[in-house]
């Protein structure tokens, strides 16, 4: 007899395929940004109840806020081209929050996107880099 959706455990579903390729490709760009040096502090952080921060990173003086877009392929633009006004907002709102709790550690702070073009199933994903991809808004003032 097949169990109904509703009373079986969270652990015996199946994430959607968007989920699982969204996970991939944080794990990919993680990977990634290890083999260039960079340390993971965190990664799919919650500093606030409405925001989340794909990684984490520290490479030298600067701490990285890295936003993660994964796409199959290229047919409806670039995965850049998915980080718009309110994502730049939201983003904004998550690296201050966290850098509150932090008690503004005394480094650099950027953002940078990293894409990631393929499929777990599929050949060796495309990885581009794009560093200080947006600034910090105005409106968050930081400790001088």
């Amino acid at each position: 007899m097949k169990i109904p959706h509703f009373l079986r455990k969270k652990s015996d579903r199946q994430l959607p395929e968007s989920a699982v390729v969204g996970v991939w490709g944080e794990q990919t760009a993680a990977g990634y940004l290890k083999k260039r040096g960079y340390r993971i502090i965190g990664c799919n952080v919650r500093p606030d109840r409405r925001d989340e921060i794909d990684i984490i990173a520290r490479i030298d003086e600067s701490l990285v806020f890295v936003e993660v877009k994964t796409r199959a392929d290229e047919n409806f633009g670039a995965p850049f081209s998915a980080v718009d006004g309110a994502k730049c907002h939201s983003l904004n709102r998550a690296a201050a929050a966290y850098l509150r709790k932090a008690r503004f550690p005394d480094l650099y702070y950027r953002f940078d996107v990293i894409e990631v073009i393929g499929r777990p199933d599929g050949p060796e994903p495309e990885i581009r880099h794009i560093e200080n991809a947006f600034p910090f808004e105005k409106r968050f003032k930081f400790p001088v």
